[in-house]
């Protein structure tokens, strides 16, 4: 059989599981990794391969075995530096070498952001310490939010409001962080009116924009999102010129999640991720196109129209609230049936729960943002995980 292209996918999670599904469409033959057996992007892909992808060795190992056309970064826990050896050799890595390294770790990203190319960014230190956290937080002031500088979906992330909870936060964001750097970030906390992610593409033929999505965060982590965010055009211009700014910086062809702080006509940047976005779940409903299938045409080198949103739009997350290897769903008939709009619903598929974990999320347009929202919490709601 031949196949458009030979995809070697790093990090199988539910953002892989919905690429694999947009590049098995295109033709191209997709190998999902991860380092635990049953990940939602395996139970869709050609072929799966287990393993740390912190461990260089066995990394190489698969790109070697493999020989992928491209090799597709789905998280950020990677030894990037293997990444760049096989670039050098002609591999392409998507979207590039240089883009995985500078954004596994929020203080790479964040100097190119800030100081490379001058954009407004919240005050900030690094730590290695607790006295360095001490004395980020006197150059920020309290309120800050202290992260690990290698982490996702808000693990390690908390708001410290007095000198007191400086200790918990550090001792928090070590225990939560990805990787071998115990290293965190210590940045002003921004009183923003709201917070956005831009969906980029970068491709052949140069930048594309989807419409801003706005989203709600617990724990450092999505809770809910939707599409479109009523921003102003003059906010919405300058989101998109520092987002063009830091992607074409970055280089290489696919999809970018850059998410911003928004107060009044001030926009801040915030964060980046070369990759699918949590918060672009809600692009399985709102759009011509999904996030993915716009990852999955900038890596290919295919056409990509304008994006249109079909309607007003939002998504819901569904949350485990214990550890499990035995559960079972119900009430998605429920969710359904839920009305006043169109509802779907998507099971991630993960093999085991734990506290908080994205099991699933509900999906709902209607005629405003609003309506979308609450239709779509309410379905999310009526997911019921069953424990055995």
């Amino acid at each position: 059989m031949t196949f458009t292209a030979r995809i070697l996918l790093l990090g199988s999670g539910e953002l892989g599981k919905e690429f694999v599904i947009s590049a098995k469409r295109l033709g191209a033959h997709v190998v999902a990794c991860d380092s635990y057996e049953g990940a939602p992007a395996m139970q869709v892909a050609d072929a799966c391969e287990i393993f740390s992808m912190l461990d260089p060795d066995l990394l190489a190992a698969a790109i070697e075995r493999h020989q992928p056309d491209f090799v597709v970064p789905e998280i950020e826990a990677i030894r990037t530096e293997v990444l760049a050896d096989f670039e050098a050799q002609g591999v392409t890595i998507v979207p590039s070498a240089r883009a995985t390294i500078m954004t596994m770790n929020r203080d790479r990203i964040r100097e190119v952001a800030a100081v490379e190319l001058g954009l407004r960014t919240s005050r900030y230190r690094y730590a290695e310490s607790l006295d360095e956290v001490q004395a980020g937080a006197a150059h920020t002031g309290l309120p800050c939010v202290i992260k690990p500088v290698m982490s996702s979906s808000g693990k390690g992330q908390s708001t410290v409001r007095t000198p007191e909870e400086l200790e918990r936060a550090w001792n928090y964001a070590v225990a939560n962080m990805r990787g071998d750097r115990q290293r965190v970030i210590v940045e002003e906390f921004i009183d923003f009116d709201y917070e956005i992610t831009l969906m980029t593409v970068r491709d052949r033929d140069g930048i594309h924009f989807c419409p801003p999505i706005g989203h709600r965060q617990e724990r450092g982590d999505y809770q809910e999102s939707w599409q479109p965010a009523a921003m102003s055009d003059a906010a919405l211009a300058v989101a998109q010129e520092m987002a063009r700014a830091v992607v074409d910086n970055l280089g290489g062809h696919g999809i970018f999640g850059v998410e911003f702080f928004v107060k009044g006509e001030d926009v801040i940047f915030s964060e980046l991720s070369p990759r699918p976005h949590d918060t672009g779940m809600v692009t399985l409903i709102s759009q011509t196109l999904t996030e993915f299938d716009l990852h999955a045409r900038a890596i290919l080198g295919l056409p990509i129209p304008e994006v249109r949103l079909h309607g007003a739009a939002a998504s819901a997350v569904i949350l485990a609230d214990r550890e499990a290897s035995q559960f079972r769903y119900e009430g998605i008939a429920d969710a359904l049936a839920v009305p006043g709009g169109e509802v779907d619903v998507r099971i991630f598929g993960k093999p085991t729960t734990r506290p908080n974990r994205r099991m699933g999320v509900a999906l709902a347009r209607a005629g405003d943002v609003e309506t979308a929202r609450a239709i779509a919490t309410e379905a999310a709601k009526h997911v019921r995980i069953i424990y055995e």
